[in-house]
Formats: structure tokens, C-alpha cells, sequence
């Protein structure tokens, strides 16, 4: 399984009225790693071919992050049969080794010109081996 990381650092703006790390961001940091994870991996001509739309996400908050805190965030793909693939996604706070927050999404794998799901190629599910 092959794993993508980076770092993120918590800024004023990643906070909700508690002045811990909001929700909504986690969600969207989700979503920030899946992407640049299947952009740096997709060749020219599967990006041109293919696209994901989210079909379910699940995430549990397990500890809160405060502005300034340094998180690593890692993702992977764990299974892709048929139309889905499975994603992981999980962030640790650097200093303690502590899990903060870990989701799991599925995804369904579309054909751009048809707008409908299609089976996961060979190519594809070889990029996240």
C-alpha cells in the first residue's frame, strides 16, 4: 500500500469559537490530500479520462488541535473493486504522536465523457498499490 503525506500547521483561520481546529476544515483537509494524492500519481491521459465523486465519508475526532500545532496527514488507499475505491485518512499531532482525527471514504471512479461510473483500471489501482 503506498502511503502520501504532509504537514500541516493550524492557523487562526483552521479554528471554530472553541479555538481548537473546526470540524469543517478536518472535512476539507480530507478532501485537500485525496486530491493532491491522485494528482501526483494519475498520468496526463487518466486525468483526462477519468474522475472520482465522493459516495460516503465517515470521520472520528478523537483530539482536538490548536493554532500552531504541526499535524501530519496520511493518506492511502486500502481497496478498489469494481467502481469503488476505499481512502484513508488519518492526522497525528507531529509533537505528541497523537491521533487526532481518521476518516474513511469511498469513492466511485467515473469516465469523464459518459458521466457514469466505470470499472477501476488496472492502471489505476496499480498507482496506489
Amino acid at each position: 500500500m503506498q502511503t502520501f503525506s504532509k504537514t500541516i500547521t493550524v492557523i487562526k483561520n483552521d479554528l471554530d469559537q472553541l479555538n481548537h481546529v473546526n470540524n469543517v476544515r478536518y472535512v476539507q483537509w480530507v478532501q485537500d490530500i485525496a486530491e493532491e494524492h491522485w494528482l501526483q500519481n494519475a498520468t496526463t491521459e487518466i486525468l483526462e479520462t477519468y474522475f472520482w465523486v465522493l459516495v460516503s465519508h465517515t470521520i472520528e475526532y478523537k483530539s482536538q488541535a490548536v493554532l500552531g500545532d504541526n499535524i501530519k496527514v496520511t493518506t492511502y488507499v486500502s481497496k478498489s473493486e469494481g467502481v469503488v475505491s476505499v481512502r484513508h485518512v488519518e492526522f497525528f499531532n507531529i509533537s505528541t504522536n497523537k491521533l487526532l482525527v481518521n476518516s474513511t471514504t469511498k469513492w466511485c471512479f467515473m469516465n469523464k465523457e459518459t458521466k457514469r461510473p466505470t470499472r477501476i483500471t488496472n492502471a489505476v489501482t496499480e498507482l496506489f498499490v
